[in-house]
């Protein structure tokens, strides 16, 4: 045993701890005959840096793969980082900039020269701070989604995808960024609320007899509209369908054309239609009969004007930008007089994220997968219970989607990336293969071959993370016993761009599903329930928190409010209290130590004859498996809340202060074994108090002598049960103590004062009475000493007995004057009225009076308030929600005065 310091300090036990884990292999030891657990963790950007969500996602999942280690599994959780595409090509970009390059200028293989020099450089600040959150990860084997066996798999699925007919290239629309000239995925997409206009402008019938009216945010795209559509059944516009109208500026003829698209009670009714710049527009032209390579486009990679193939934009617009553009446009149209009015409007507007420029619906040629077809087994294996969603509302999201999903966009135009392995001979023939060799072979020899510029979109390669981290195509052995995974912990916001992916991808070429469990959490909001982000200066930093409260205390804190199904309102005070709650765990392993309680030497219960050591052991048991009931259903706040109430309440509490004073063998044997199952408990949640208390407590060996550290131990097994009889007597006598506890508290007793109690059982049964008396006989010094009392006293018509004493001190009707009148609680049918000497009953009176209407006439002020619509419909939010919250406080105030009033006699 080691003399554990007075102060416990987190920084000065993380460090040290974590790195004797990695350089012992703890987090993997050798366990090949083992049952296997499989978790996946979402590999992180290789630009990133640990944010809220990383502390939630992978403490969730360091919380199952410690406690699985410790079931004696192979617990395997595979890491790793993912490449990144754009934002890594992004940052080695401005890194080149600054020395005064372009990417351009030095070309492709030297840009990416720098890019590897980076990753060596720069690209591992996540991993190190994931160390710092406690990750037990097989560091050993850490993957990377660009390295040479992952490569090779990413590669071997296109082709097989090609090979296949799901993959091929087609042209369509996507998220253009023009700042970066490459497509970009939904989630690369921000929408923000921009002031903008809407103009609504006269579009002349072609046969010159009447206009129609049409409304844009955009006008600078009626350069290439080619149609405009009304609803079927608008009786307006039933005799123009069909017809024609002369745009105004090129004087191209478009048809006005039938659509459900066309909202006839928005503005005139009447749409225009640009495929080529619009998403909603481009599947209107499909349907009216528009072929992509048909669908007119006007601008080029950097968003400027450039010819429509039909030749009709005047000259003088080319090269502009698109503000340009829409400010010269709408002069023309005012000259043409065909504008007829614009009103301000608030426009939701797509941005890159990355880029900050308005993202541009562009018509181009990418490669795209049928997701489709790979959606339909994903579908069935949610629909037949092959993976379980947790929690299962967000199944019905699932198969919405992917019921309506599109082709998947899979090319991207960068150069950081899975160089997409096709090539294409001088006519544009393409050749899909593994290697350039194999290419050739499929053109003939000597046909002169150019591989494909673009690189594959980084959701494609990590779509692959379950498999191919285990070492996919080749057949080994992580991979036969670690596929399926077990369980996904993910964010519900890559449902779509990962999850469902990673479901289709791994069905197509595994066989079956990548996981059995999918298990999505919510976000981690500011504690006012909005998102963080940085203009509203509301991010929370993880590591900050580390570095205040400790890694331990942000785990718990993710943990205990990680609630299936919502989102988490992240209050600094809950991460302190977790520190408490740690601070109070430490207190409690000195006091055992002070008290010669050590190491425990049995997983299984110690006999034990004492009622408050057999409770104990009944109380572990419980909250053992209400801590298995919480780990089956993944219920974390559950998890948190059994071991915390069981650790800082039944244990440290109740426990503790119940054997004070009385270390026998016996209990010094139940209160080491009871506390080594906290700690066990406790460690997935809070890995590195634990683990220290664990080897400060005494030596710990395994079966073979060698040192057994926490992290390796075994789960608990108390082979031990709840005594029931014993149960119900220690929790009579907790009722006991709190209410005696509570009446001194609320009526402001002073600490030193000390009195007498008088018992008086009211109307109970002779066999209930006799129980009674036989537990106040049993149990009364620790009632007196726990509740501070000289007398402690039983007063019946038949006799007074002397608690302390344990004898019949006189046979008397009444009980004096001080055991009559003072504090009163009733507690499963005895009332206890506490006497005090020199106690001001009159006075507290007084004073509980005072204070109750006081707290009374705060309630209904605010409840008028609170019943004024004027205040409730146009007073701030934060405003209504404080006066809510006050006057739930006031009134739990004055009900609690109240009540300790009435306890006054």
């Amino acid at each position: 045993m080691s003399e554990l310091p007075k102060t416990f300090d987190p920084a000065s036990i993380e460090a040290r701890w974590y790195a004797h884990w990695e350089s012992n292999g703890l987090f993997r030891p050798e366990r090949p005959n083992a049952e296997p657990f499989t978790i996946v963790m979402p590999p992180p950007n290789v630009t990133g840096s640990l944010h809220i969500g990383h502390a939630l996602d992978n403490t969730l999942q360091d919380v199952l793969i410690r406690r699985e280690r410790m079931r004696g599994k192979d617990a395997l959780w595979v890491v790793g980082t993912d490449h990144a595409g754009i934002a890594t090509q992004m940052v080695v970009e401005r890194n080149l900039d600054s020395q005064g390059l372009k990417r351009q200028e030095i070309g492709r293989d030297a840009f990416l020269q720098h890019v590897w020099e980076w990753k060596a450089q720069s690209g591992g600040a996540i991993t190190r701070q994931l160390r710092r959150l406690g990750a037990s990860c097989d560091w050993a084997n850490e993957r990377f989604t660009m390295d040479e066996g992952f490569s090779k798999a990413v590669t071997h699925v296109f082709v097989e995808l090609y090979k296949r007919g799901l993959a091929y290239r087609d042209k369509r629309l996507v998220n253009w960024d023009p700042r970066f000239q490459t497509a970009i995925s939904d989630l690369e997409v921000e929408t923000r609320d921009v002031q903008g206009k809407f103009w609504t402008l006269r579009y002349p019938l072609a046969e010159g007899q009447g206009a129609i009216e049409v409304a844009t945010t955009r006008p600078e795209t009626m350069l290439a509209d080619m149609a405009v559509a009304v609803h079927p059944d608008d009786g307006r516009y039933t005799g123009l369908i069909g017809k024609q109208i002369r745009l105004p500026i090129t004087g191209r003829l478009i048809p006005i054309v039938a659509d459900e698209h066309a909202d006839p009670e928005l503005g005139s009714g009447a749409v225009k239609i640009t495929p080529g710049h619009d998403f909603n527009d481009y599947e209107v032209g499909k349907r009216a009969g528009f072929k992509p390579g048909e669908m007119l486009n006007m601008l080029d990679a950097q968003a400027k004007v450039v010819q429509t193939s039909d030749g009709l934009i005047p000259h003088d617009l080319l090269g502009l930008t698109r503000e340009e553009a829409r400010k010269a446009v709408v002069e023309r149209l005012e000259a043409e007089s065909v504008l007829i009015r614009v009103e301000d409007r608030v426009i939701p507007t797509p941005y890159g994220d990355r880029s900050g420029v308005v993202i541009e619906p562009w018509l181009t040629d990418q490669w795209y997968v049928d997701a489709k077809t790979l959606a339909g087994p994903a579908i069935e294996a949610v629909r037949s219970g092959k993976i379980r969603i947790v929690p299962e509302t967000w199944a019905k999201t699932w198969f919405n989607w992917l019921e309506n999903i599109q082709p998947w966009c899979v090319s991207r135009q960068l150069w950081w990336g899975h160089r997409i392995p096709a090539w294409f001979d001088a006519d544009g023939n393409v050749f899909v293969a593994e290697t350039v060799e194999e290419a050739q072979t499929q053109a003939g020899a000597g046909v002169e071959l150019r591989q494909d510029e673009d690189v594959l979109d980084t959701w494609f390669s990590s779509a692959l993370w379950p498999f191919a981290t285990l070492g996919w195509p080749d057949q080994t052995d992580d991979l036969r016993r670690h596929y399926p995974n077990d369980v996904l912990i993910s964010g519900f916001d890559i449902l779509f761009f990962w999850d469902a992916r990673m479901a289709m991808q791994g069905i197509e070429f595994m066989g079956e599903a990548p996981w059995k469990t999918l298990y999505l959490h919510g976000l981690v909001r500011d504690d006012k329930g909005q998102k963080m982000s940085k203009s509203k200066g509301n991010v929370v930093d993880p590591l900050g928190l580390i570095d205040r409260f400790g890694a331990d205390a942000l785990r718990f804190t993710m943990a205990a409010m990680e609630s299936q199904g919502r989102d988490i309102k992240l209050d600094e005070k809950r991460v302190e209290g977790y520190r408490n709650f740690a601070t109070k765990l430490w207190n409690a392993a000195r006091f055992l130590q002070m008290n010669g309680v050590g190491a425990s030497d049995s997983i299984a219960a110690p006999e034990a004859a004492l009622p408050v050591n057999r409770w104990i052991i009944g109380e572990v048991v419980e909250t053992l498996a209400k801590l298995d009931r919480a780990f089956d259903e993944l219920r974390f706040d559950d998890m948190a809340d059994a071991i915390y109430h069981f650790t800082w309440g039944t244990f440290c509490d109740w426990y503790v202060e119940l054997v004070k004073g009385a270390f026998d063998d016996e209990t010094k044997r139940v209160a080491a074994w009871a506390f080594d199952q906290i700690l066990v408990m406790l460690h997935p949640l809070m890995p590195f108090i634990t683990e220290e208390l664990w080897n400060a407590m005494g030596e710990r060996v395994d079966e073979n002598g060698n040192p057994w550290p926490l992290i390796t131990a075994k789960w608990p097994d108390p082979q031990a049960q709840v005594d029931p009889k014993v149960k119900r007597k220690i929790e009579w006598l907790i009722g006991v103590i709190e209410g005696i506890r509570s009446v001194r508290s609320e009526s402001a007793v002073p600490p030193g004062l000390k009195g007498m109690i008088g018992f008086r059982f009211g109307e109970v049964g002779k066999e209930r009475r006799n129980e009674l008396i036989g537990l106040f006989t049993e149990f009364g010094p620790t009632i007196a000493r726990q509740t501070k009392v000289e007398s402690l006293t039983i007063f019946d018509s038949a006799y007074r007995l002397n608690l302390i004493t344990r004898c019949v001190e006189s046979r008397v009707d009444e009980p004096p004057a001080v055991a009559r009148s003072g504090l009163t609680v009733v507690h499963d049918g005895v009332r206890y009225t506490l006497g005090l000497e020199g106690f001001d009953l009159d006075a507290e009176k007084a004073r509980l009076s005072k204070a109750a209407a006081a707290a009374e006439k705060e309630r209904d002020a605010l409840a008028q308030r609170l019943s004024n619509p004027n205040f409730t419909g146009r007073a701030k939010p934060e405003a209504v929600e404080k006066a809510r919250s006050d006057h739930a406080a006031k009134s739990a105030e004055a009900e609690r005065l109240r009540a300790a009033l009435d306890r006054l006699e």
